[in-house]
């Protein structure tokens, strides 16, 4: 290499050492420089050669990209601007325990939307027909919002749903109240009363944070749940931040990404770092 030359390598993950984390790849990867720069937060909840074992052997600091969601994720959550208010989405409550855990020692509200919120819904007794949920969790998720309440923490859940008879953009569809979904239905979306029941919670916020789509986006019949609260978030006067995942990609996908604090590169890695994990690929960082 000349000076003001620069080199990209193939995608590391071809060779099988790179997950196993090898001390010979990483020393390997090491000689090709003086200074290695970790700019990958998307995976830097993995220990391997590229993230973490190259930091044995070269002096490794973060670049500007891991700098900003440790600022955001980091210090804007450590010490937020109160009311503080979590938006929670997805498919289950298994994926996100050990955040919700941590959130309910931080937050105000707790906004739940997605699929996860018919597991919360079928451990109050209620009907969800066949809604998506997690029956072996029905146990944690009361407990969950006893803990919630037990700190005077808001719980919020659907109270309207947008039901279909099948899992698909072209199947019999209708609104129905949450705590009674047909037994032939299963819930898609939110619906048009939870829409405005959680831009009215959201009003006066003054930080953020969403992670997880509130219901099935890919279905473009499914997917306004999730636009019209990322609209009112847009709008906001608080610190939205966007926990990465398809949250952040149907946020994009709508044009509003400039209208968010941060949001975040993160999948895995942000849900870790929530959660309050070490990431080995920002551990290893002498400059984090």
């Amino acid at each position: 290499m000349q000076d003001g030359e620069i080199v990209l390598l193939e995608n590391v993950r071809y060779d099988k050492r790179e997950e196993q984390n090898d001390k010979e790849f990483s020393k390997e990867l090491a000689s090709l420089a003086d200074i290695f720069v970790n700019d990958a937060f998307g995976t830097a909840h993995r220990a391997h050669s590229s993230t973490a074992g190259v930091a044995e052997f070269l002096p490794a600091v973060s670049g500007f990209l891991i700098e900003k969601e440790l600022e955001f994720l980091g210090t804007e959550l450590e010490n937020p601007k109160k009311p503080f208010i979590a938006i929670l989405g997805g498919a289950k409550i298994s994926d996100k325990i050990g955040v919700i855990e941590k959130l309910i020692e931080k937050v105000d509200k707790l906004i739940i939307g997605g699929g996860m919120a018919y597991t919360f819904l079928k451990a109050q007794g209620h009907k969800i027909g066949k809604s998506i949920c997690e029956y072996d969790k029905l146990d944690l998720a009361l407990d969950l919002m006893k803990k919630a309440e037990e700190k005077g923490i808001k719980f919020v859940l659907p109270v309207d749903s947008h039901v279909a008879k099948d899992y698909s953009n072209e199947a019999e569809d209708k609104f129905v109240e949450s705590v009674d979904i047909p037994e032939d239905f299963e819930a898609l979306d939110i619906g048009e009363q939870t829409i405005r029941k959680f831009e009215k919670e959201l009003e006066g916020a003054k930080t953020v944070i969403w992670n997880g789509p509130l219901g099935v986006c890919e279905f473009n019949k499914y997917k306004t749940g999730t636009e019209e609260i990322a609209k009112v978030l847009a709008k906001s006067d608080a610190v939205t931040i966007i926990g990465g995942g398809d949250s952040a990609a149907a946020i994009e996908k709508m044009g509003l990404a400039d209208k968010m604090s941060h949001i975040s590169t993160g999948g895995g890695a942000t849900l870790e770092f929530l959660e309050g994990k070490k990431l080995p690929g920002i551990e290893c960082l002498q400059d984090k």
